[in-house]
C-alpha cells in the first residue's frame, strides 16, 4: 500500500498515444435515463399516495430535463473531453433526491421542501455552467490559494455569532433566510490543501528528522499541518459540528497521504482525530449525548420514552428488507424533524429496500472512482491532489453520513449530497461536480493534465 502510495505521488502516469475520444453523445444518452428515472420516481409516489399521476409531474420532468439540457450543453463545448458519467450521476442523484423530499412533503403538508430545494439546485446548476464555461485552466486557482484559505476560515468562524441550532452552531439565519457556511468552506480548503501539499510534498517527504516509519518535516512545514489539527477540532467545540471537523480533518489527511505516500501520516491522522473526538465527547454535553445514544439507540424505548431519531432510522431501514416497500408507502417521517435532511437515506432504505439503497452507493462510489480517475490521468501535481481532494470530499461526506443514520459510528449534522434537503449542500455539490468535469477534460485533452488552450508555455501555476 505504502509502495503504491509512494507510485501515485512520484511518478508520472503513461502518456496516451492520442487524446481520449469526445463521449458527448454517450452523456447524452445518459441524462436522458436519468432525467426519465427521476420523472418515474415522482410518477410512483403519485400512484402511491392517491392512486394517479401527480398533476405537476410535467413540470418536474421538464425543469429537470432543461437543466440537465443546459449543463450538457456547456460541458460539449467547453469541456467535450471530460469524463461522461459526472453530469448524468449528478442529475440522477439530485433527481432522486427531489423526489424522496416531495414524498416527505406529502406527510408534511405545512413544511413543503422540495420547490425550494428545486429552486436551489436550479442555483447550482447555474453555477455548474458558470464554472465550467469561465474556468478553462484549473492551475488559474492556485494564484487563490491564501484568499482561498482565509475566506474558509472566515466562512467558518462565522456562524459561531448566532444562535445554535438543533444544538450546533453551523447556519447563518437572517430574516428568514439560512445559510450553512461550512458547505462552501470545504470546497476553499480542498483548494488551499491541494496547493499547499503540491508546493511542498518534497519537504514533507524528504526532509526533517526520522521517527520510527514517519519522516517528519521541519517546523516551518509542519506547523499548518497541526494548525489544521487545531482549527477542526475549534469547529468543534465551539460549534458542536463533529461532521464538518471530521470531514475537513479527514480531508486534509487523505490529500496529504496522496502527496507524500507516507502511510504513517494516515496512522497520525487517525490518532490526532481519535484524541480531539475522545476529548470533545467527554467534555461537551452535545456530542456526548450523541455517543451515548450511538452506544445504546434502544436506551429510550427501555425507559418507556418511545424511539429515539436513531431507533426509528433502523426501524425504517429493517422495514424496507431487500427490495422496500415502495416509493411512498414508508413510515419515515416518524423519525422527525431531520427526516428530510439529516436522515433522508432512511427514506431511501425503507421505500426502496437494500437493493435500491445499494445502488444509490454504488452512484456515490462512481462519482468518487470518476474524480481519482481524473486525478491519476493527470500529471501536474495540483490538479492530481485536488481532483483527489474534490472525490475525498464525497467519500467522506457519504460514509459519515451513512454511517451515523446506520448506527455504525455517532451521529452528526452533515447533509447527504445531493438526496438531503439544504441550498447550501446541493449547490457546493454541483460546484465539486464542475470542478471533477474540468480536471477530467484537461485530463482527457492531451493526457498530460494541460488543457487544449496551453500550446506554448507551462500555463498557470507551472
Amino acid at each position: 500500500m505504502s509502495k503504491a502510495g509512494i507510485s501515485l505521488a512520484t511518478a508520472d502516469p503513461p502518456t496516451p498515444t492520442a487524446p481520449l475520444p469526445r463521449r458527448r453523445g454517450v452523456e447524452l444518452a445518459l441524462i436522458v435515463l436519468a432525467v426519465l428515472l427521476s420523472v418515474y420516481g415522482y410518477c410512483a409516489v403519485g400512484f402511491a399516495r392517491n392512486g394517479a399521476v401527480p398533476p405537476g409531474a410535467a413540470g418536474y420532468g421538464a425543469g429537470l430535463g432543461v437543466l440537465a439540457l443546459f449543463a450538457h450543453l456547456a460541458v460539449r463545448f467547453r469541456a467535450p473531453r471530460a469524463d461522461p458519467l459526472l453530469l448524468p450521476i449528478a442529475v440522477l442523484l439530485n433527481g432522486l433526491g427531489l423526489v424522496l423530499i416531495y414524498r416527505l412533503d406529502l406527510e408534511t403538508p405545512g413544511d413543503e421542501a422540495a420547490p425550494t430545494q428545486l429552486v436551489w439546485s436550479t442555483l447550482g446548476v447555474a453555477l455548474f455552467i458558470a464554472v465550467v464555461l469561465l474556468l478553462r485552466d484549473h492551475r488559474v486557482l492556485r494564484r487563490f490559494t491564501r484568499v482561498c484559505a482565509a475566506s474558509a476560515l472566515v466562512l467558518l468562524t462565522v456562524p459561531i455569532l448566532f444562535p445554535a441550532v438543533n444544538g450546533a452552531r453551523i447556519w447563518i439565519r437572517v430574516a428568514g433566510f439560512s445559510i450553512q457556511p461550512g458547505e462552501f468552506a470545504k470546497v476553499l480548503l480542498a483548494v488551499f490543501f491541494a496547493a499547499y501539499l503540491a508546493e511542498n510534498r518534497g519537504a514533507l517527504t524528504y526532509a526533517g528528522r526520522r521517527f520510527w516509519r514517519l519522516q517528519l518535516p521541519t517546523g516551518r512545514v509542519l506547523g499548518p499541518i497541526v494548525a489544521v489539527w487545531l482549527v477542526s477540532v475549534g469547529v468543534l467545540v465551539l460549534e458542536r459540528d463533529l461532521g464538518t471537523s471530521l470531514l475537513f480533518f479527514g480531508l486534509f489527511v487523505v490529500v496529504l497521504y496522496v502527496a507524500t505516500g507516507r502511510t504513517g501520516w494516515l496512522a497520525v491522522g487517525l490518532l490526532l482525530a481519535s484524541l480531539g473526538a475522545v476529548a470533545v465527547g467527554r467534555l461537551e454535553p452535545h456530542v456526548h449525548s450523541r455517543i451515548e445514544t450511538w452506544l445504546n439507540p434502544f436506551a429510550s424505548i427501555e425507559a418507556g420514552e418511545g424511539p429515539n431519531q436513531l431507533a426509528q432510522s433502523l426501524f425504517a431501514f429493517a422495514e424496507g428488507g431487500l427490495l422496500g416497500t415502495g416509493l411512498g408507502r414508508g413510515h419515515s417521517v416518524l423519525i422527525g424533524f431531520a427526516v428530510k435532511s439529516d436522515f433522508i437515506l432512511a427514506t431511501a432504505g425503507e421505500e426502496l429496500g437494500l437493493v435500491g439503497l445499494s445502488a444509490i452507493f454504488l452512484l456515490y462510489g462512481l462519482l468518487v472512482e470518476r474524480g481519482y480517475r481524473a486525478g491519476l490521468a493527470l500529471r501536474d501535481p495540483f490538479g492530481r491532489l485536488l481532483a483527489v481532494g474534490l472525490a475525498a470530499i464525497v467519500a467522506l461526506q457519504v460514509f459519515v453520513i451513512a454511517g451515523g443514520v446506520t448506527g455504525l459510528i455517532p451521529l452528526t449534522g452533515m447533509a447527504m449530497p445531493f438526496l438531503a434537503q439544504g441550498g447550501s449542500s446541493v449547490v457546493t455539490n454541483w460546484a465539486i461536480v464542475a470542478l471533477l468535469v474540468r480536471l477530467s477534460d484537461s485530463a482527457g485533452c492531451r493526457g498530460d493534465g494541460r488543457p487544449r488552450s496551453d500550446r506554448t508555455d507551462g500555463g498557470a501555476g507551472s
